[in-house]
């Protein structure tokens, strides 16, 4: 499996290519279609997921599913135009050889999600390094960020790479003492 992370637009957001056997998976393509859609095309991307409904984080997504002809999916409760699948809390997607699981995580936003693929973890907006994401925006919901992050993420391994919507990398390891 490869792991690109590009950075995209005004506010630094984390883009993430996933392939695997020629295949891949699009997360957050926040801004700068072009420089996304040049980091793709060795790979026959089928989806692209987004992890929450800020402009941020899908403000390229049309041309990006245009150029691509890959579906674009979304927690049902952050749904907006433009969007085709419909992504469900423990559903499992296959791309390549590798199988990515769906963890609905609300608190920045109500259909916020993560993204786990063996020992990483796409987090969007809920978990950066030293603390969780900003719930000041409306749909915002502190209580309910900190109970995704307790009860889904904190049971995940300590060596899970923890790959946020912007910054750096860090671990479930690293995380836990926080929480």
């Amino acid at each position: 499996m490869n792991i690109e992370r590009i950075v995209v637009g005004g506010l630094d957001n984390n883009c993430y290519i996933i392939g695997s056997e020629g295949t891949g998976v699009i997360i957050d393509p926040g801004d700068e279609a072009d420089k996304i859609i040049s980091a793709t095309r060795d790979l026959e991307v089928g989806l692209i997921l987004a992890t929450h409904r800020h402009f941020d984080h899908i403000n390229a997504l049309q041309q990006v599913k245009k150029a691509t002809k890959a579906k674009a999916a979304i927690h049902p409760l952050d749904w907006v135009v433009g969007f085709d699948v419909k992504l469900e809390d423990g559903q499992k997607i296959q791309f390549g050889e590798e199988i990515l699981s769906v963890i609905h995580t609300p608190g920045h936003t109500p259909g916020g999600c993560c993204f786990l693929v063996g020992k990483w973890l796409f987090s969007g907006d809920t978990l950066f390094p030293n603390g969780p994401g900003n719930t000041s925006f409306p749909g915002g919901d502190e209580q309910a960020i900190l109970q995704s992050i307790r009860q889904k993420l904190m049971q995940l391994p300590d060596d899970t790479v923890v790959y946020p919507g912007h910054g750096a990398a860090t671990t479930i390891g690293k995380e836990r003492e926080l929480y």
